[in-house]
């Protein structure tokens, strides 16, 4: 099912599915029960470009923070449930915008009847979320390992659960840390079902390889056209998470906004810090709201050449640099205001472009 077609669902006062804009999410790594470091993580992150959050609920205090964090925040809130009915239901009653369960953890029939009634009422949606990594026995038995067939089988079978309690506003996530399989059962996931689908390679890791996996596995399976709304799960501060997923969306031409800076490689020709340029030019631009390709290079000789399919650049020599815009040499300035130079040009880019 390509994006287009998969169902709308609500969230809070934002739309998934159905051909929307697909949403970053996030997850705060804070404790809920402590209202004031959770808000605080949060408003980072809306700053930072996240547009669902996602918080842990495992006890009453946690479900309670909900309706505290909710006052102070602009974004819908997910609460995340593992084990416990009850938090469900509490977290909803708090004002939670979705949840997050598998049905399987939930426990008996009853239970989950308890929850779906809730979420009915209040018209809350409902993400089945399963991970390889708690696949059944049987479909491991049945499948011979966990493969992507079998996680496939799990979500769909616990969707069942929902819908024949007569419920389905539903979002659907399946996530392996196997980047392969996770795409494999993206595929395969997206023919039998119309579901919206948040997508997201689990346990990636460390924001090097985290970033590697999430983008080439998010990267695999947007490109087809599948799934709705994303999360880079990384070991490290949630921001980077926000950074890479903008950065991957914008790179498939799933999104606008935000400057793109390309650097070149070091070489033997190289007479200034180009890896320390580059990287402050990388976080000088995050407050600036253009469209638009900045290039770093760190030469005279390739630097205009290869700075043509940029908007704007800049070409690093000794003791001076170059200010170059798509390809033409505008000014010559010391190395030392070379940043600078940049940043006025770009704080005053709608005025000289018009």
């Amino acid at each position: 099912m390509h994006r287009e077609n998969t169902r709308v669902v609500k969230i809070g006062d934002q739309m998934i599915g159905g051909g929307n804009p697909i949403l970053i999410q996030s997850m705060t790594n804070t404790k809920t029960e402590d209202v004031e470091a959770t808000v605080k993580q949060i408003l980072r992150l809306e700053q930072a470009g996240c547009e669902i959050i996602r918080c842990t609920v495992p006890t009453v205090e946690a479900a309670a923070a909900v309706k505290e964090i909710k006052k102070q925040i602009h974004i819908p809130l997910v609460a995340d449930i593992h084990f416990d009915y009850k938090m469900a239901i509490a977290a909803m009653e708090n004002g939670a915008d979705k949840i997050r369960i598998n049905p399987g953890n939930i426990g008996s029939r009853d239970k989950v009847a308890a929850v779906v009634a809730v979420a009915k009422e209040r018209n809350i949606p409902i993400r089945v979320g399963v991970n390889s990594g708690s696949l059944e026995k049987e479909l491991v038995e049945k499948y011979h390992g966990v493969t992507a067939e079998g996680i496939v089988e799990s979500a769909l079978d616990k969707v069942g659960i929902i819908e024949d309690l007569g419920y389905d506003n539903l979002v659907i996530s399946i996530k392996s840390s196997d980047v392969l399989m996770c795409v494999a059962a993206h595929e395969l996931l997206a023919q039998k079902t119309q579901y919206p689908l948040h997508v997201g390679i689990t346990e990636a890791g460390t924001v090097t390889s985290g970033n590697i996996k999430s983008a080439i596995g998010l990267g695999l399976i947007l490109h087809q056209g599948i799934g709705d709304t994303i999360r880079v799960s990384l070991t490290g501060d949630p921001v980077e998470e926000i950074k890479s997923a903008r950065l991957i969306l914008r790179t498939l031409g799933l999104r606008k906004g935000g400057i793109e800076v390309v650097s070149c490689p070091t070489c033997g020709r190289t007479r200034i810090d180009l890896i320390g340029l580059a990287n402050q030019v990388e976080k000088m631009v995050e407050d600036i709201p253009l469209d638009i390709k900045v290039a770093v290079m760190g030469c005279a000789v390739n630097g205009p050449g290869e700075a043509k399919e940029a908007d704007i650049g800049i070409a690093g020599g000794l003791g001076e640099g170059l200010l170059i815009k798509k390809g033409e040499i505008v000014k010559k300035v010391p190395e030392d205001r070379l940043l600078e130079t940049l940043r006025e040009e770009l704080l005053n880019w709608n005025q000289s472009a018009t």
